[in-house]
């Protein structure tokens, strides 16, 4: 049996091909869409798994330090320490805000670390370590530093030291590292001038301003230009103790919130992201949609431009099955086509966008199946049509 299916591509193969390639690129989008959710989940991973914690302690009654604001004392580290199966703790802030490098700005998450405790990077790609106390910065490479860059951050200086790669935040920014002494006061100080009106109200407080206690005043005000707040405790457990076992003491005895690998996981991915991976989902459903709509309307084109080789090949006794997997061979060809050009294109960009983006195989095969089907149910509407055809418009005007 001649394949119509195949001489019709081939008589109009330009076409075809055209209309392959446009449905390869909203495949392309699709799967980009599938991978930068995937990217977002790999972010929350790694942000956790860059932390090198076992354990989140942060306010009680709160998610922080990631999702919701987390204040704690930071004298609160030393009484974590020594509770039972504790190896190390230290403490840790994160705050957003744009890292001004001369006239440019970018993004970026801020954190305040101790130098070679948890929190701190484990590896870098190029420079050294933070050694001193203040104004030196570590900087993801997605920031675009280089080396010795002055970099500004609320009211300070910093120099560059050392570079990290893959340390963002769950919503993509890239991080920095400072010292934390330094990251305490640019997260939780005012600036000068809200400081000096400060000490003149507390000035003109008589609560603080008491004849006969001096120092008091002096005492309130030197309160003002220092800080003692940290946002969480990064817990490494000892080796024997799971984590659970470790957190339930901190809740019972020092009244804060401890979370474990997994409860973290479950505030990034499943609360902190949710929305957003609605969101994609609908656009999934959109693009799917569309497509199916682009294959049917090529298909049925197809297939009302060839209604009389069709009323032929009835005529000459070709069973409506033969004719129905013909028009669907070109719709299975037209998907073959376009996700190919999809998988193609999606690998291209992907490293353009500024969020991660990443393309599973797993989510590509689901793709191609999920095309596939598309396609041979957008095809039903043309073999309708041909089925209907009556063999007499063969020899009909």
């Amino acid at each position: 049996m001649i394949s119509l299916a195949g001489r019709d591509i081939l008589h109009a193969w330009p076409k075809f091909v055209l209309t392959g390639m446009g449905l390869g690129l909203l495949i392309g989008v699709t799967l980009s869409m599938a991978g930068v959710y995937r990217g977002m989940v790999d972010d929350a991973q790694a942000l956790l798994t860059n932390s090198g914690a076992d354990l989140w302690v942060v306010q009680k009654d709160t998610q922080g330090p990631y999702a919701e604001s987390s204040s704690l004392r930071d004298d609160l580290v030393h009484g974590i320490e020594g509770m039972p199966g504790v190896a190390r703790a230290a403490n840790v802030t994160y705050f957003n805000m744009q890292v001004r490098r001369g006239a440019d700005e970018v993004r970026a998450m801020v954190v305040g670390i101790e130098p070679g405790r948890p929190g701190s990077p484990s590896y870098l790609v190029a420079g050294r370590h933070l050694t001193r106390s203040h104004y030196e910065a570590l900087a993801d490479v997605k920031t675009g530093f280089g080396l010795g860059e002055r970099i500004r951050i609320r009211r300070h200086d910093y120099e560059v030291v050392g570079l990290t790669q893959r340390m963002v935040s769950s919503g993509g920014d890239p991080m920095v590292f400072i010292p934390l002494k330094d990251a305490q006061e640019a997260q939780f100080l005012k600036d000068n001038d809200a400081i000096v009106n400060e000490r003149a109200r507390t000035a003109a407080n008589p609560a603080f301003n008491r004849p006969g206690v001096p120092g008091l005043l002096d005492a309130a005000q030197a309160a003002l230009t220092s800080s003692h707040s940290v946002n969480a405790v990064l817990v490494q457990v000892r080796e024997g103790y799971a984590p659970e076992m470790v957190a339930e003491p901190i809740r019972r005895w020092k009244h804060l919130e401890a979370f474990d690998r997994a409860g973290m996981e479950d505030i990034l991915v499943a609360k902190l992201i949710a929305t957003s991976a609605k969101q994609i989902g609908m656009f999934l459903v959109i693009l799917a949609i569309v497509s199916a709509a682009i294959v049917a309307f090529i298909i049925y084109t197809m297939t009302m431009g060839k209604i009389r080789e069709i009323a032929v090949l009835k005529l000459i006794g070709t069973s409506n099955a033969t004719i129905a997997w013909m028009i669907l061979q070109q719709a299975l060809g037209l998907g073959l086509i376009g996700f190919f050009v999809g998988k193609i294109a999606a690998t291209l960009w992907a490293p353009i966008f500024p969020k991660f983006v990443l393309l599973e195989q797993g989510d590509a095969l689901t793709g191609f199946i999920v095309v596939m089907l598309i396609c041979a149910l957008a095809s039903t509407l043309a073999i309708r049509i041909a089925i209907k055809v009556n063999p007499a418009d063969a020899i009909g005007g």
